[in-house]
């Protein structure tokens, strides 16, 4: 008797079972790898989205803070030297040989006392006199003896209405007004070699006026030093027109009357030399002035700093066609 077969099983229940299982297994690696992938890109943005400290400020040598710690941004080289003390400006390289400074001293005319106490700092300056101050013969008579270099302060218009003291140059005053109140003031200071101008903010930034005053001047071979009262000022460019020596001032001194403050300007005049090769600085004869002079100006002979006259700093150009 022939053998009953068993039916056959169909193969397609267990391929269906093993391609889900394919379907299921890469599902979860494609779902896993998505959540992988953003977890990184939410991490990444989170991070570029927090606020980045900046670095920890630098120091200098010794710890002490930088401008910039002290919340305060030192802008210029003349204003990095201002703040600069003499121990860490002996620390600098030597001092070029030839380095030049001119001190001027305005305003004198009403204390020959005045003139003793700057003829102690033994080295030369140069003195500028009042011409109608109480004292203006007294002083002028001293400063001749000793043979030091003088100048007519000559007094001008300023734009904020002080007064410039007697015989001022004034923006209302003609050519021929503004000459003979010139020459009246050259007249009341002998033996001055140049002159600058007292205050003048207004009068100096006419060239119609200074063309008229530098004329004179021109006409009696004396060098025009423009104070820079104002930087509107036309008076070294009016001089140079006119083939006259001349030259500008750099540094005030004593525009801020405190002694830190005058030693600060002190530094930045020397500042001011080491880089061009010379500076020129304006002060006047007030207590704190002098005493800082008398501190300060030993201490830059030492460095080799060389005092001279102002007429050594002057630029002398041809005069115009």
């Amino acid at each position: 008797m022939p053998r009953s077969r068993s039916p056959r099983r169909s193969p397609f229940p267990g391929l269906l079972l093993f391609l889900c299982g394919i379907v299921v297994g890469a599902g979860g690696f494609y779902f896993g790898c998505r959540d992988s992938g953003r977890g990184a890109g939410e991490r990444s943005a989170t991070a570029a989205s927090e606020p980045q400290r900046p670095p920890a400020p630098r120091r200098r040598h010794g710890g002490s803070p930088g401008p910039h710690d002290a919340g305060q941004e030192i802008r210029s080289s003349g204003e990095r030297a201002a703040a600069r003390t003499h121990g860490e400006r002996a620390a600098d390289a030597p001092v070029p040989e030839g380095v030049r400074l001119a001190v001027v001293i305005d305003d004198l005319g009403r204390s020959v006392d005045e003139v003793e106490s700057l003829e102690r700092l033994d080295v030369p300056l140069t003195y500028s006199v009042l011409p109608f101050e109480v004292a203006t013969p007294e002083v002028v008579a001293a400063l001749r003896r000793r043979g030091s270099e003088i100048l007519c302060h000559l007094p001008m218009e300023a734009v904020n209405g002080e007064n410039p003291g007697p015989g001022a140059l004034r923006a209302g005053m003609d050519a021929g007004e503004l000459r003979d109140a010139t020459a009246a003031a050259l007249a009341a200071v002998p033996g001055a070699v140049g002159v600058n101008n007292h205050m003048g903010s207004r009068l100096s930034a006419s060239e119609r006026s200074m063309q008229a005053v530098l004329g004179v001047l021109a006409g009696r071979n004396l060098f025009f030093l423009d104070s820079r009262t104002s930087p509107e000022s036309v008076g070294y460019r009016v001089a140079t027109a006119l083939g006259m020596p001349a030259a500008e001032r750099q540094v005030f001194l004593d525009g801020d009357p405190r002694p830190q403050m005058i030693r600060e300007q002190f530094e930045r005049m020397l500042r001011i030399a080491r880089e061009r090769g010379s500076a020129i600085a304006i002060g006047h004869p007030h207590p704190a002035t002098l005493a800082t002079l008398a501190a300060e100006v030993p201490k830059a002979k030492a460095e080799g700093y060389r005092f001279v006259p102002v007429s050594e700093l002057l630029a002398r150009r041809p005069a115009a066609p």
